[in-house]
């Protein structure tokens, strides 16, 4: 999911999707680990889109609170 994407999301949407994020990250971590993961690339794409997300909510939560 790229930037776009995320940003036509709602902050809850976002947030459940980083948790989500979150918890593949561990177990691709743990495959890795094991030695049952094959494609080792997906940890460091799957850290960026978690600070992309995590990104994007900081900008949100900034905006909503400088509105009011």
């Amino acid at each position: 999911m790229n930037a776009a994407e995320m940003r036509n999301l709602a902050a809850e949407e976002l947030a459940g999707k980083v948790q989500a994020w979150e918890e593949e990250l561990f177990r691709s971590r743990c495959n890795k680990v094991v030695g049952q993961q094959q494609q080792t690339h997906l940890i460091t794409a799957l850290r960026r889109t978690i600070a992309r997300a995590k990104t994007l909510l900081n900008e949100k939560s900034r905006d909503a609170a400088s509105q009011t």
